[in-house]
């Protein structure tokens, strides 16, 4: 392992220190959003225009680095980025902050297709799980280690939206100074959705949903915490919880996703979150159960985007995954648009703790497609579906299609021992 992070650490140190910064910028809007006496529906729309870029971006940003390269699509999104971010305290209006949002998800979403290309290139068939592994890892901590940043400073001035811009503009060094030989970028067509939805119905449905979960978890938590009066540090703790809450249950998710019929396990992980979401609702305002409540519900989200992923590769065949992968990436950034907006709506006309409200409707509704599934279809065997590998949903289709083709290789493999130690005898 020591080995494989020498060869990739200056990519993971970049995604890193960009991770900083951009996990400080998705809550610090809602905190100076609540200074600046922005309404729930018009941080939705803000929200919501990160995400309407990053699936611009997922889209656009592979044909320009065909035509330009990596480094220059790599080092022009990131001063845009970089300029985005300082921008936000200049002009504190919904409407300006919507288009800077939508700059910002673009300008993200490119450069996570370069880092992964770079990241998926330096990585052997070997070693590639390991490798993407701690490529999440790197991403986790980021977005933890950064609501951290948040309390060095206070949310009304600019000295926050600075900090997170600079974090971004030295996050490009150790990766463009690094010796990695530059990849080509070879993204498949995505699949249509009536196609997809074909293939894996479970599939299609249940990442459109997690996408409006992993949405407003991580753009409309800190309007949530600010609407019911959590100071600045307690907001920071209660986004950082959601993720750490994902950094614990990965593993032992991905365990047990090996072991038995994924369509359980997905359908225990959104009763979980429900449950979650229940206790949320119910506290009040206490801190205590508040944090408990975003460490669960926040900790199945993640896993429960690479079940799904794990679960459209049981059910699609190999040569469709690549183009498969597009489409689930796209299905999942467009419940990323709305969910927000449904979760602001919600909370602008029933109040704060309508947050709970609209995520526990959507993890039971999950579930409840889960179980239908059940009754339609028969799990596959154990023995015939692909390796798990915990993809976070802020990866692009570069990781997503990687992480595909490892888990199918990883599956026929251990197939394929096992068959020789039947043989043997």
């Amino acid at each position: 392992m020591i080995q494989i992070l020498y060869r990739v650490w200056p990519l993971l140190l970049g995604i890193l220190l960009i991770m900083l910064g951009n996990g400080m910028h998705f809550t610090l809007i809602g905190l100076r959003g609540g200074i600046e006496g922005f309404t729930s529906a018009e941080l939705a729309i803000v929200t919501s225009g990160y995400f309407m870029g990053f699936l611009a971006g997922a889209r656009l940003s592979p044909l320009m680095i065909k035509r330009v390269g990596h480094v220059r699509v790599f080092a022009a999104l990131g001063s845009f980025m970089s300029a985005g971010l300082i921008a936000f305290p200049l002009v504190t209006e919904p409407w300006v902050w919507t288009f800077l949002r939508l700059i910002v998800g673009f300008c993200m979403s490119g450069i996570y297709v370069a880092a992964e290309s770079w990241l998926n290139n330096a990585a052997t068939n070997e070693n590639r799980g390991k490798v993407l592994s701690a490529y999440m890892t790197a991403q986790t901590l980021g977005i933890i280690g950064a609501q951290g940043l948040l309390t060095l400073a206070d949310a009304g001035t600019s000295v926050l939206f600075i900090c997170a811009s600079i974090l971004v503009s030295i996050s490009f060094a150790p990766i463009l100074l690094s010796a990695t030989p530059v990849p080509v970028v070879d993204v498949a067509r995505p699949m249509s959705l009536r196609d997809l939805f074909r293939g894996s119905p479970l599939g299609t449905v249940g990442i459109f949903l997690l996408g409006g979960i992993f949405a407003t978890q991580s753009g409309m938590s800190a309007v949530f915490g600010t609407q019911i009066g959590l100071t600045a540090s307690q907001v920071s703790m209660f986004v950082a919880m959601l993720f750490a809450g994902a950094l614990v249950l990965q593993h032992p998710i991905g365990w047990l996703s090996d072991r038995m019929d994924r369509r359980n396990l997905i359908f225990g992980a959104a009763i979980l979150g429900l449950i979650s979401c229940t206790i949320g609702w119910f506290t009040s305002g206490g801190l205590l159960l508040l944090m408990v409540s975003a460490f669960f519900a926040g900790g199945v989200t993640t896993p429960l985007y690479a079940l799904f992923l794990a679960h459209a590769n049981d059910t699609l065949s190999s040569e469709d995954m690549p183009a498969a992968s597009g489409a689930l990436v796209f299905t999942f950034g467009l419940g990323a648009i709305a969910g927000p907006l449904i979760s602001g709506w919600a909370m602008q006309r029933f109040g704060p703790f309508a947050f709970w409200l609209v995520l526990g409707a959507t993890f039971g509704a999950i579930a409840l497609y889960a179980l239908y599934r059940m009754t339609q279809r028969k799990a596959t065997p154990i023995d015939e579906t692909e390796s798990y590998i915990g993809v976070l949903p802020t990866s692009s289709i570069v990781a997503v299609e990687a992480a595909g083709a490892w888990s199918a290789e990883k599956a026929e493999a251990e197939r394929e021992d096992d068959v020789k130690a039947q043989q043997e005898n």
